[in-house]
């Protein structure tokens, strides 16, 4: 009705003091917006009978008041002058209104209004009663001749009515619609009754709104149903929740929006917590049970029922057998509603129900292998299932409504699959397993087991299918895998490397004898000093395969990483050029680690070198410090590291990133993604090589054309007794000409390096044993020449205690160097002895005796300037 009014132009006020005879409802106005002539609403021809009798009175007066035709003028111009005077202040006083034109409604909407059965009413802002219909009249109970009450003065009576009418117009004053339901108390004898209050404002502008329309309904009728059916409810209710069975209900997000109280008393649950959130459908069923309910599928708009024997968990942990009887209702877009289950209590021992006893182990034991088992038709269609196949198989068949074994598994191995089943349909044994990729997202596999079922009828169920999933045997095997071939790699670069260095020793020990017989004006002197750098490009490479098999020598010491780092700015700035921006950011308070200051710089500068070449346009290379506890270890989801506290040491780059097919194999050696001559392939595996051997890990995170990260786990050093002592040591063996590699030790050209003694020098190598002789007798050395251990120990024999110092290879034939120790100290235990070897000196010392002084060490290839270097140290301690 309200609408119909909207269209209405103007509306015929109501007189304030009486109600209408006809239709004891006000006017509508017109339609046309047309005065409807003469009328209750006044009209032309008695404003012009007025006036004419005015004029007439007067020229009455003119013609027969003789003399006193003026004041009789005067007196009648006062008395209309008093009569208007008073009009004004009645006007201003409300005594006296101005009536509206009466304007003809459209005759179908005021009927439709006027016979509305719901009571409607128009007020002003003011609150004056513009219109009522004739149901808002009997509604008040307004009689002939009494005002017209608007609302708010109809139920001033009733406190409930008035709170809501109070309400209704605040929503008015605002233009806002608005709508409260009210029960109002008996009016004149009336019984209480409930009333729908509508309000909407009126005018295009609705807060510029100048009326109001009023909707009043009855909706006793109404209310009284739904409180019946409230009722009823209740009583459902209290019925589902004392009967002899169990009731609960869960949504789509796995949460229990209903629980009676005869399940919440079996599982010892709270009422309260249920339909708030507060209980999940994994806190009622035991195991993987809970995935039974949650897999189970069906049509778009199908009901399913499935019945399932399954163990409910007490809030204890206790568990409860039960029968469950769910029933799923699925929508039109395939998504399923909320769960309806039927939950009915199972015996526990085999005195009340034997057969039902053997029942529930039976499903204890199916339910709680950890095997996934199914049994499928001879079409592959899945007729049921343990939880544990429900949880690992159903995420990877796709849609919830595919139940063919077939979709757990890719395409690619269907076939397989699929042969199996037939094999089993057709009843034949010894049906081989199947390994297959599974479907879905991410890379997981499983080992499917098919088994013939022996029954002669197999339409239901043909076959048995056990499945595992492999994707972490898998994900093993490959790691193994990869670690065998790391170590065999290793193993075949030690023993390249034992080889080469011999062979090296030679080379560098002949060029320079060379370089000693020829002058620098000498044709033949830059050849040679061609040669001898080649050899020391050689050695470097050498020390790159023993870096990467972990046989290098290591000179460990305890040292600050940040003030490391710092020394090693200025260099990395130089390595990376003008292009690259360097950031060093250190964190606070670095704890000590022990590592190798110049195998770690290697690493350093290898990881910076590789960063450069990933940012040929330029970029940014940053690198970080920080301290790493062992509870902050798993954020970073490292495999294969064990909670510890570590310094970690991020290498980060904005280059163009590393593809995820080949991140796997950028530690493996002579692997490169350089042009040809453009790098050996051995940078990243030196660098997996030295933090390996020191006991750290290394990881790599990388986003194509956004960056890459190398992260450095080295181990806390934790101090110790013996710390100062073997720090001491470290610290001089460092600094001793046999403490670093022999390419990276530099001596001095002007120190004296002839002296005196005799040596006995042990090496099977009989081209490098006659260099090192010839070059140790060049510097005045008396020296003596064996090709074992066992000749060596004749030769010490007959020298009558005359040798001063032994050099000795570590690796030999008959006789090795730890057992050639043993023999010369049992003879001479003070006899000062070298060992020189193309292995690390890690690999045999384990070997060494632990009494008595160790020997000096000095690692191939080395150059004759070093070797006698060592000789004249160890003979002077």
């Amino acid at each position: 009705m309200t609408e119909q009014l909207m269209s209405v132009p103007a509306i015929s006020k109501v007189p304030a003091g009486s109600v209408s005879g006809e239709s004891r409802g006000a006017e509508l106005g017109a339609a046309d917006g047309q005065p409807a002539g003469a009328g209750r609403g006044g009209s032309i021809a008695m404003v012009l009978l007025v006036a004419v009798a005015l004029v007439a009175a007067l020229s009455a007066i003119m013609t027969f008041g003789g003399s006193n035709a003026e004041q009789y003028t005067i007196a009648f111009l006062a008395v209309l002058a008093s009569i208007g005077v008073f009009s004004l202040f009645a006007f201003a006083c409300g005594i006296l209104r101005l009536r509206a034109a009466a304007y003809h409604g459209n005759p179908l909407v005021k009927a439709v209004i006027d016979g509305a059965p719901d009571a409607v009413v128009v007020t002003a802002n003011d609150g004056r009663v513009l219109y009522a219909n004739p149901a808002y009249l009997d509604l008040i109970e307004a009689s002939g001749g009494q005002e017209i009450r608007p609302v708010e003065r109809a139920f001033m009576g009733d406190a409930d009515a008035s709170e809501a009418i109070y309400r209704l117009l605040r929503a008015a004053r605002e233009g806002r619609q608005l709508e409260e339901e009210v029960r109002v108390t008996g009016m004149k004898g009336r019984p209480a009754r409930w009333l729908r209050f509508r309000i909407r404002p009126l005018g295009g502008d609705k807060r510029a709104a100048r009326l109001t329309v009023w909707s009043l309904a009855d909706v006793t009728r109404e209310r009284e149903r739904q409180e019946n059916v409230f009722q009823e409810l209740q009583h459902a209710i209290d019925y589902l929740d004392h009967a002899p069975a169990g009731f609960f209900s869960v949504n789509h997000k796995g949460e229990v929006v209903y629980l009676n109280a005869t399940l919440a008393n079996w599982l010892d649950h709270d009422l309260a917590q249920v339909g708030s959130g507060g209980l999940k459908l994994g806190e009622i069923i035991a195991g993987d049970g809970a995935a039974l309910l949650t897999t189970l599928a069906a049509a778009p708009g199908e009901v399913k029922t499935e019945v399932l024997d399954l163990d409910l968990r007490t809030r204890s942990g206790a568990t409860v057998p039960v029968r469950v009887l769910h029933n799923v209702a699925y929508g039109g877009d395939g998504t399923p509603g909320a769960s309806r289950t039927l939950v009915l209590n199972r015996p526990r021992d085999d005195r009340s129900d034997p057969q039902r006893a053997a029942e529930i182990r039976f499903m204890r034991f199916f339910h709680h292998t950890p095997t996934a088992i199914a049994t499928i038709d001879k079409y592959g269609g899945v007729v049921r299932t343990n939880p544990l196949f429900a949880r690992l198989f159903h995420s990877a068949s796709g849609e919830a409504k595919d139940r063919s074994i077939l979709a757990t598994v890719a395409p690619r191995d269907r076939g397989a699959l699929e042969g199996a089943i037939r094999q089993a349909a057709l009843g034949k044994t010894d049906i081989a397993p199947v390994d297959a990729m599974l479907a879905g997202e991410g890379e997981r596999f499983g080992r499917f087991y098919v088994t013939a079922v022996e029954e002669q009828d197999r339409d239901q169920e043909s076959a048995i299918v056990y499945a595992l999933e492999t994707t972490a045997q898998r994900e093993l095997e490959n790691k193994v895998t990869q670690q065998q071939k790391m170590e065999l790699v290793g193993q075949l670069a030690g023993g390249i490397a034992h080889d080469f260095n011999n062979v090296l020793s030679a080379i560098m020990m002949a060029t320079d004898f060379l370089l000693n017989a020829h002058k620098p004006t000498d044709p033949s002197f830059g050849d040679i000093m061609q040669i001898k750098q080649n050899a020391n490009r050689a050695a470097s490479l050498v020390r790159h395969l023993l870096a990467f098999s972990r046989k290098q020598t290591l000179r460990p010491q305890v040292l600050d990483i940040g003030e490391a780092l710092s020394d090693l700015t200025m260099l990395l700035r130089r390595l990376i050029g003008e292009k690259v921006t360097l950031d060093v950011a250190h964190g606070r308070d670095l704890w000590p680690v022990k590592v190798d200051i110049s195998q770690f710089e290697q690493v350093i500068v290898n990881l910076a070198v590789n960063a450069r070449d990933a940012m040929p346009n330029g970029g940014r290379l940053t690198v970080r410090t920080s301290n790493v506890t062992a509870q902050e270890t798993m954020r970073f989801n490292a495999k294969g590291m064990p909670a510890a506290d570590y310094v970690l040491v991020e290498v980060a780059d904005t280059g163009v990133g590393i593809p995820p097919n080949i991140i796997e194999k950028i530690f493996e050696p002579f692997f490169s993604t350089k042009e040809v001559g453009k790098g050996t392939g051995l940078g990243l595996s030196t660098v997996y090589g030295i933090i390996k051997q020191t006991g750290g890990f290394v990881y790599v995170d990388s986003v194509e054309h956004k960056g890459t990260v190398f992260r450095i786990f080295l181990p806390r050093h934790v101090a110790s007794a013996q710390d100062g002592a073997a720090e001491r040591d470290d610290v001089a063996v460092a600094s001793s000409p046999t403490g670093a590699p022999a390419a990276d030790r530099k001596l001095p050209d002007s120190i004296d390096l002839t002296g005196q003694g005799t040596i006995l020098l042990v090496e099977d190598e009989e081209g490098l044993r006659q260099l090192n002789a010839r070059g140790l007798a060049s510097r005045g050395y008396t020296v003596l020449e064996a090709g074992n251990g066992i000749e060596a120990i004749e030769m010490l024999e007959k020298s009558d205690g005359e040798v001063d110092l032994v050099v000795s290879d570590v690796v030999m034939p008959e006789m090795d160097g730890p057992t050639l120790l043993r023999e010369l100290r049992r003879r001479n235990p003070s006899l000062k002895i070298i060992f020189v070897s193309g292995y690390a000196e890690d690999a045999f010392q384990k070997h060494m005796p632990t009494d008595g002084e160790q020997p000096a060490f000095l690692p191939k290839p080395f150059t004759l300037k070093q070797l006698v270097n060592a000789v004249k140290e160890t003979l002077a301690t």
